[in-house]
């Protein structure tokens, strides 16, 4: 039998043709190319002008077409087909519905996109089809086209490489935080709320004026979300998270209120509902659960809205249910609170990232820098390109008859164009010189007869630029260029000055498109602080001698000038008088040391506020001081929480009989209700001054009889809230003893020392007249105390920009600036200050920030020993320029500071 097996070809080796690949690594590489390009090309927006491609695309697209706000509508359908043939070709119902949405004022914060037609409503309803709609483009978007034909963006070739479209928009506002963004990519998804214009705006600002701006910090100007539908966000904990890390959570509720019918039954009125909530989808919901009696006392619900009214959903009530709970119902069970994950993931450089508040103003901030540098570049050269063509203008029209002369003579434009240029080389044609009068070879250098261009650019010229009006205009022109290349480089060479165009282009935004913010912030009770909502200003709080405490506005101290009568500063008893004055901010704490050593917290704005001339109110009402204890010395201190500042910061505590002890303020930052020791008292002896220092002060101390000693800080070591301490100035007798401390900066030139006597007088005097000693001295005359003057009563340090305020025990109270009193001697009386009267003395000194009020006061009330004295005199009184005939070496020191240790074993 015939064989019949078909005969198959000759096999052949093409393994050589054939590569090997692992399929898992095949797929790997594959499926991250394709999610990578789902991640920058379509589902996550670019942090620098906030869009994603197809959002950037329409826009674009629309500008292309002219669509602009001041031209006429087009079809939706017409920008959908531009956009789609051009630059976007996935499918046209991605794009009608970008389109849309950027024209719904209920999905985006500000619109992009003026429409014309049906394009859908809050309920829920489809917009019309793209074939009946019309649009064009919003002022706002435009601001975002601005400048793109300036060269400040990169672009890039469409998917066919037929045409070119931008990589990014240079847009002047910040719209990826303004409108937010939301989409799902491959393994990760953004969603990133709106915010408030003016407040972003303000942020950005706030950012360029200090670039070292914290995020905290920020969350002053951009408070959180402002979403166009309004609502309550509720809580900010969870806002806070997301402006400072990039990811966190908003709770957000719609807002009602309830009225009550004629009947007498009540009514719920939704007027407002969460962000991307639906009115019939919220109507549905509730009577849903009414007929599931998962709500119960609700009668009937109904979405009354339209657009003359707006959102309005109206809920009657049956005859016993109570509003408050019904709402509280609606909160738990429906959509009337809603809460967002925010996740702001954004491409940065190419690549997703994270980002917080800060984050994002930063590389906005930083694209505007590149913006404005490409542009100013741009028309850097457009300038000179022009000015170089004026130039050849006025050459020619220099040399008019020259240029006719060899036109007519030339065959042919090429002709002419090579006569002009060798001619006007040849012959060195150049400007007259009085146009660069103020022109220097950095800013324009004229080149020597004509270029090319120039040359080309006559022969086109119209023979009505010949005239002598037209060359004024093209001398003006001219002049005008050089100015702005003058500006365009100064520009270029200064970063402050770009910094500063960037702030202003933003502020004039904020001007044209920005608002008040809609939607309300409601703090949870664990959220809240009293600071919050308690102005941040300097006051005078005053406690008297019988211990009634006040704060007081510090404007409501008026200046005057040294030498005046004062005013009247408290109404109190015969027997009391103003004994403490002391300014402070009201969100900082007071910690107040009693005369038996206690220390007792409060806040400045829990101090009852009083009228000027009030009494004010007990302190023991406040905090819980015994009734036989009396407050010595208040210290302000702006964070008690802050560890570093605490850690790095002492209490100096002093005593009338010369003890001082050094406490670190770690042991005084935590507030107790019945107060701590702050440093146990001798008997008969009491606690005076406590001041805050830094631990590198030098202390001066001053007793009655007129002497003060100066030594380091260093010379007293740290000691617990339950120590004596140690010898801080010898105090003779039993009559004698400490008036005041102060803690100075040696290094800090523009302080002084100012003392004041009982009498009224007082003077300033340099901190290096005080020899530096040990402790425990002695020390050196301060003030020359007589009869006239009395017996010191107090010591302070300051400034020519500081106001000191007095009070008598009588109740009176002035204010003047101490650059009026002028610097003497240790040894000398002073000048007189304020007038005293017989039977009144100082009880208090204090000082403030000046404000330069000028204020005019009756020459009447300026004396000094009964005689007239100029308001502007700074002569001293008599007497005031008598040394001492006490030198300071007649004073003596202790040379041995551990004879004057004073510690419980040894005192």
């Amino acid at each position: 039998m015939e064989d019949i097996t078909p005969q198959l070809p000759e096999q052949t080796n093409d393994n050589d043709r054939i590569i090997s690949v692992n399929i898992e690594e095949q797929m790997k590489t594959a499926y991250i190319d394709y999610s990578m390009s789902v991640i920058v090309g379509r589902a996550l927006p670019d942090v620098r002008d906030g869009f994603k491609p197809v959002h950037r695309r329409v826009l674009y697209g629309m500008n292309e077409l002219g669509n602009a706000s001041n031209k006429p509508y087009k079809k939706s359908a017409r920008i959908v087909g531009e956009v789609m043939g051009k630059f976007h070709p996935h499918g046209d119902a991605s794009i009608y519905d970008t389109l849309v949405r950027m024209a719904q004022d209920w999905t985006m914060r500000y619109k992009m996109v003026d429409s014309q037609g049906n394009f859908g409503n809050q309920d829920g309803d489809p917009p019309a089809a793209m074939r009946y709609t019309e649009v064009r483009l919003e002022k706002f978007a435009e601001a975002m086209l601005e400048d793109l034909e300036k060269e400040t963006v990169d672009f890039q070739l469409n998917f066919d490489d037929s045409l070119e479209e931008p990589t990014v928009l240079p847009t002047k506002i910040p719209q990826l935080l303004v409108n937010g963004s939301s989409g799902i990519a491959v393994g990760m998804a953004t969603n990133m709320m709106p915010h408030n214009l003016s407040e972003v705006v303000d942020g950005c600002v706030a950012y360029i004026d200090n670039q070292d701006i914290t995020g905290e910090e920020l969350i002053n100007y951009v408070k959180a979300p402002d979403f166009p539908t309004a609502g309550i966000i509720y809580g900010m904990e969870g806002v806070k998270d997301a402006l400072l890390t990039g990811r966190g959570r908003v709770v957000l509720r719609g807002k009602c209120y309830v009225d009550t019918k004629a009947s007498g039954r009540e009514q719920i009125i939704i007027t407002e509902v969460p962000y991307q909530v639906g009115l019939d989808a919220l109507t549905n919901k509730i009577g849903q659960l009414v007929n599931d009696k998962t709500i119960e006392g609700i009668a009937h619900v109904n979405n009354e809205s339209n657009q003359r009214e707006g959102n309005r959903i109206v809920i009657d009530l049956k005859r016993d249910a109570v509003a408050q709970v019904i709402i509280n119902q609606l909160y738990k069970f429906t959509e009337f609170q809603t809460s967002y994950g925010i996740n702001n993931v954004a491409i940065s450089k190419g690549r997703p990232k994270i980002m917080s508040l800060r984050d994002l103003i930063v590389e906005f901030i930083e694209f505007r820098m590149e913006v404005v540098i490409r542009r100013t570049k741009y028309e850097l050269r457009k300038a000179e390109e022009r000015a170089h063509i004026l130039e050849g203008y006025l050459k020619a029209l220099d040399h008019l008859d020259e240029v006719i002369k060899l036109i007519r003579s030339s065959r042919t434009p090429d002709d002419a164009k090579e006569a002009l240029i060798s001619k006007s080389k040849e012959e060195k044609w150049y400007i007259s010189q009085d146009l660069f009068g103020e022109v220097t070879e950095e800013l324009y250098t004229q080149e020597q007869g004509l270029s090319e261009i120039q040359a080309k650019a006559i022969l086109e010229l119209r023979l009505q630029r010949l005239t002598g009006m037209e060359r004024d205009k093209i001398i003006e022109e001219f002049n005008g260029l050089i100015q702005t290349i003058t500006r365009l480089k100064a520009l270029l060479a200064s970063e402050p000055l770009r910094y500063e165009l960037i702030k202003t282009e933003l502020l004039d935004i904020k001007a044209r498109f920005g608002d008040e913010r809609k939607t309300e912030i409601q703090y949870l009770a664990n959220e809240m602080r009293m600071e919050d909502f308690i102005k941040d200003e300097d006051v005078v709080i005053t406690i008297s001698h019988l211990g009634y405490i006040k704060r007081t506005t510090a404007t409501d101290y008026r200046q005057q000038k040294r030498g005046g009568r004062g005013a009247i500063g408290s109404k109190t008893r015969e027997e009391d008088y103003v004994e403490h004055l002391f300014v402070a901010s009201t969100h900082h704490t007071m910690l107040f040391f009693t005369e038996k050593g206690r220390c007792f917290w409060m806040k400045v704005y829990e101090i009852t506020e009083g009228e000027k001339s009030g009494k004010g109110r007990a302190i023991q009402n406040l905090i819980q001081i015994p009734q036989d204890d009396k407050v010595r010395a208040i210290i302000d201190v702006k964070r008690l929480d802050d560890k570093e500042f605490v850690d790095s910061h002492y209490i100096v505590l002093c005593t009338k009989k010369g003890i001082i002890k050094k406490t670190s303020l770690a042991d005084f930052s935590r507030p107790r209700a019945n107060g701590v020791n702050a440093i146990t008292i001798n008997e008969g002896d009491e606690l005076l001054e406590a001041k805050m220092t830094d631990g590198n002060s030098e202390i001066m101390m001053a007793v009655k009889s007129g002497r003060a000693i100066r030594f380091p800080e260093a010379k007293v070591r740290p000691t617990g809230r339950g120590a004596i301490g140690v010898g801080g100035i010898e105090v003779d007798d039993t009559k004698d003893e400490v008036v005041g401390m102060i803690c100075v900066n040696a290094a800090d030139t523009s302080r002084n020392v100012l003392v004041i006597s009982e009498n009224g007088y007082g003077k300033r005097t340099a901190v290096e007249d005080y020899r530096i000693t040990n402790r425990g001295g002695k020390g050196v005359k301060t003030i020359n105390v007589t009869e006239k003057t009395g017996s010191l009563v107090g010591i302070m340090d300051v400034s020519d920009s500081e106001d000191l305020i007095i009070t008598c025990k009588s109740g009176i109270t002035l204010r003047t600036s101490l650059a009026a009193i002028k610097e003497s001697g240790r040894a000398t009386q002073g000048v007189k200050i304020i007038r005293v009267d017989a039977k009144d003395s100082i009880a208090a000194i204090s000082s403030i920030e000046s404000d330069e009020e000028e204020v005019v006061i009756d020459e009447s009330l300026v004396v000094t020993d009964g005689e007239a004295l100029p308001i502007d005199t700074n002569d001293v009184t008599a007497g005031a320029t008598e040394e001492s005939t006490t030198s300071e070496e007649d004073t003596t020191e202790a040379t041995d500071p551990e004879n004057t240790e004073k510690t419980p074993d040894n005192q």
